[in-house]
């Protein structure tokens, strides 16, 4: 089983920044991809970044340039750096893992899911 645990959310004023961690634990000898999703009120949960164990990045396109997302492979551990905050990144953000090789080398084929954190900015 694998346990995601994320922090770093809270409220912040427009232009500001935060930094989200997500520390992933449990049988894992590998993790494929890692990423930060969203869910604002009333709308769907949209990816907002990923990055693969070879360090490829993928972003929204709402994002690009001042989000940037990285990882450590030795503390299974991913960062989303958010930079120049807008009100409407406002939503819960939610940790995800893909394509985890599991302590008997098995990969597994299911998404595991952070609780999520909120990220609040305020204009």
């Amino acid at each position: 089983q694998v346990q995601l645990v994320e922090s770093g959310g809270g409220l912040v004023q427009a232009g500001g920044s935060l930094r989200l961690s997500c520390a992933a634990s449990g049988s894992i000898i590998s993790i494929n991809t890692m990423g930060w999703y969203r869910q604002a009120p009333g709308k769907q949960r949209e990816l907002v970044a990923s990055i693969t164990s070879g360090a490829s990045t993928n972003y929204v396109d709402s994002v690009k340039g001042r989000f940037t997302i990285s990882r450590d492979n030795a503390k299974n551990t991913v960062y989303l750096q958010m930079n120049n905050l807008k009100p409407e990144d406002t939503a819960v953000y939610y940790c995800n893992v893909r394509g985890v090789v599991d302590g008997t080398f098995r990969l597994r084929l299911n998404d595991y899911w952070g609780h999520g954190t909120q990220v609040t900015v305020s204009s």
